[in-house]
């Protein structure tokens, strides 16, 4: 498979996702940005976005909207985006299509092959597909992904667990696959965060908590896939009156959210909406949790790691890459938040094991918390 190469001028990169906010929009950004300017010019095609796309004008890269791009699986609005992004390909002379999360991964790979673009790449940072589906509807979402192997060039997994699971289920050819990490800020020096006063203060004072607090967080979207009544039901489990429980993050759940939350005791939950300061307001976290049904690679654990926080996450897909049980973290099954809420009493009632685990966490990430990461896999001539 010969590299992508230009004899004047940066090479064109289309990069496509449906949406530019949360982990995987995070990921993409950062991966965009920490490419050569002059080696690649870098465009972004998505249908909607947060503050990530203030944050990609600002850092000089060309965004185009696309709203019929969109997650829910609409046969009209779908077709719209196919014929649209085939437009822009076939109009715009791109180098490279790299494509991102599920939607914008199925048309946009679709439009890439129609357009004739020499160069499709796809970032698995999760699979559509899942054990809390049909086994039907699964199925299909399985075929899909390896008929768009076929004409995929390379595929970047977010994590091991992730590779493997594309390698198992044959989405593309092995050699064709690569393993990349998480690119988050802050990984380099020895402090950590939630263990300094001054800065757990301030995340406490900007969520609104009180400083004697004992506050456990999850950092996602308000989704099916990250169960958040998995949390709050957690947190009844937990029965500690002293427990705060903050959720950070958005989404479509948000109404239903917020009325499971209000029937719990004042002041027992805090959702704090979308923010673009979660590095800065972690420290305030006692004990970071993951309820989801099934990940990637979460930016997000990541994140909380290089904070200092201690993490009790579920154990599905690529989060055992770093949440290694005993050792980095704990780990549970999925839907049991009655074993989370004792893994979370756990490090709560050993606050000197839960310590050794966030040191041990923050210094086994290594690569995985550079930014760099991501360019360079997706620089790689193959």
């Amino acid at each position: 498979m010969a590299a992508v190469t230009r004899a004047h001028g940066p090479l064109r990169v289309v990069t496509l996702i449906t949406r530019l906010e949360g982990g995987a929009g995070v990921l993409t950004l950062r991966g965009a940005t920490a490419l050569d300017p002059d080696r690649f010019r870098v465009t972004i095609v998505t249908g909607s976005g947060n503050h990530l796309l203030d944050e990609a004008a600002a850092a000089g890269l060309e965004v185009i909207m696309e709203p019929a791009l969109r997650t829910p699986i609409d046969p009209r609005s779908d077709l719209q985006a196919l014929r649209a992004l085939r437009a822009l390909l076939t109009q715009r002379p791109f180098d490279v299509a790299h494509t991102h999360t599920a939607k914008a991964g199925v048309l946009g790979r679709m439009a890439a092959r129609r357009a004739a673009v020499p160069r499709i790449v796809h970032t698995y940072h999760g699979f559509p597909f899942h054990e809390f589906q049909s086994p039907g509807r699964r199925g299909a979402y399985v075929a899909i992904e390896r008929r768009l192997g076929r004409i995929t060039d390379v595929a970047l997994c977010v994590g091991a667990g992730v590779a493997v699971e594309a390698v198992r289920r044959r989405l593309v050819a092995p050699e064709r696959i690569r393993t990349i990490g998480v690119a988050v800020a802050g990984g380099e020096g020895s402090e950590l965060p939630a263990r300094m006063p001054g800065a757990r203060d301030r995340a406490r004072r900007a969520l609104g908590i009180p400083a004697g607090a004992t506050v456990v967080g999850a950092v996602g979207r308000l989704t099916y896939q990250k169960a958040p009544e998995d949390f709050l039901a957690m947190i009844d489990h937990l029965g500690r009156a002293d427990v705060v429980g903050v959720w950070v993050g958005g989404g479509e759940l948000a109404e239903h959210v917020s009325r499971l939350a209000d029937a719990r005791p004042a002041g027992r939950i805090v959702l704090a909406g979308e923010r673009d300061d979660v590095p800065e307001i972690l420290p305030a976290f006692d004990v970071f949790v993951l309820p989801s049904r099934y990940e990637g690679l979460p930016t997000a654990v990541v994140e909380a790691m290089v904070a200092g926080v201690p993490v009790v996450a579920t154990a599905v897909n690529a989060v055992g890459d770093v949440v290694v049980p005993g050792e980095t973290g704990l780990l549970v099954p999925p839907r049991r938040p009655d074993l989370a809420a004792d893994a979370v009493r756990y490090l709560l009632d050993q606050p000197a094991v839960a310590a050794r685990m966030a040191v041990t966490a923050r210094a086994r990430l290594g690569l995985l918390v550079s930014a760099r990461l991501a360019g360079r896999s997706y620089a790689r001539d193959d």
